[in-house]
């Protein structure tokens, strides 16, 4: 540890938090000290580090807990025409690493509400996904517990398809197993709507669900959620996470869901995930050379999505409700992989204050409340499966 007063000699200071990051963080230890002190400088305040007075822990927590602290971050701030990282969240991960390196905050302390991540070189906080609440809705504990693999990946920076795959592959066959059994007692045709945070693996899901059903000789297909999406600059404009459904073209959702589960084949709108925006206007009309999904009946009809089973509107018609979850730490490294080097689908820096921003607010919003009236949980990082009451029951009859 060092004081505060020898905070201006760079070197020990780069030097003392190196050895105790890699204590935080296993994948520091694949870093060289140069290379984290390249990094570091990116986060060095103006007038130095000793500039940098951290707060009691007390605060921290109370900050990093209130959603207010999330509403008031911005995710597109600029100087001299570049996107740089939010003040706040610049600002946090200056004191904690102040904080660790004087010892004015606990290694543990840091390690239970925060993670860093290397590649974006900065600091989260922990989302809480499994609240009391959640617990209590499943009857207080797992229907089945599983070796947490996931755990195998800590000391990556960015994670691809087939290590996440491999880390899932016990949880995600006993799921399929069970979903089979679920259905096989509901009948068909059925909805299957899977709730998910992004990267948390819903699309790999279910297309391994597909796969499992069409093998059985029956006809599966989906309807994706986020295709309903209204533009990313309308929602940004508007406020997206304040919005709620008006996010999306909510009401060709719902009748979407009404004629498919009437055989009906149906014509929805095309979300561009590259440009972020909608083969339809607001007022649900097909744009100018926009062209729409069209999705044939099938016994099997999988809904994929953030908010498939949120809205009291949507409830009446979905036959199985899963959250598919994954921990904020993996899904950041599955981005850094997916939509970052593959996709380029976003400005680095734009996308860390993004992630940093969105991940307590949708939480609150939008998983744990599902997480709440869902069927069935799927926590791939606790390696833990977490069923209804009332399913465990229907399962047992059949």
């Amino acid at each position: 540890m060092i004081s505060m007063a020898d905070l201006q000699d760079i070197k020990r200071f780069s030097l003392v938090l190196f050895d105790l990051m890699k204590e935080l963080n296993c994948g520091v230890e694949g870093m060289e000290l140069y290379e984290f002190r390249y990094a570091l400088h990116n986060l060095e305040p103006q007038a130095g580090w000793s500039s940098i007075q951290p707060v009691s822990m007390t605060e921290i927590e109370s900050m990093v807990g209130n959603r207010a602290f999330y509403d008031g971050i911005q995710i597109k701030p600029k100087m001299d025409g570049q996107i740089v990282l939010d003040e706040p969240i610049k600002h946090l991960s200056q004191m904690l690493l102040v904080g660790l390196a004087t010892g004015a905050y606990p290694l543990n302390w840091v390690h239970q509400h925060f993670y860093f991540d290397i590649r974006g070189f900065y600091f989260l906080h922990r989302t809480t996904y499994l609240t009391e609440a959640v617990i209590n809705h499943f009857g207080g504990q797992p229907y089945r517990e599983f070796e947490p693999k996931q755990r195998e990946l800590n000391c990556t920076q960015s994670i691809g398809y087939k290590e996440f795959k491999q880390a899932n592959a016990e949880i995600d066959d006993c799921f399929i197993d069970l979903v089979k059994v679920l259905i096989h007692a509901k009948g068909t045709p059925i909805l299957l709507a899977i709730a998910g945070q992004t990267a948390a693996g819903k699309t790999e899901i279910v297309d391994r669900l597909r796969e499992a059903f069409e093998a059985d000789g029956q006809k599966t297909t989906s309807v994706e959620l986020d295709n309903f999406l209204t533009d990313r600059d309308e929602r940004e404009r508007k406020g997206i996470f304040t919005q709620g459904k008006q996010a999306y073209h909510f009401d060709l959702f719902i009748r979407a869901l009404e004629d498919i589960c009437h055989g009906k084949q149906i014509s929805i709108p095309h979300y561009d995930t590259v440009y972020a925006t909608s083969s339809h206007d607001l007022d649900g009309n097909l744009k100018l050379g926009g062209v729409p999904v069209v999705i044939e009946p099938a016994d099997i009809i999988f809904i994929e999505g953030n908010f498939p089973f949120l809205y009291k509107e949507v409830l009446h018609l979905i036959g199985i409700k899963v959250v598919y979850l994954t921990d904020d730490p993996i899904r950041l490294k599955r981005k850094w992989r997916r939509d970052i080097d593959y996709r380029r689908k976003y400005e680095p820096t734009y996308f860390r204050n993004r992630f940093f921003k969105d991940q307590f607010i949708m939480a609150e919003i939008a998983y744990r409340p599902q997480m709440e009236v869902c069927d069935i949980l799927v926590d791939t990082t606790g390696a833990t499966l977490w069923v209804a009451p009332d399913v465990i029951r229907l399962i047992q009859q059949k």
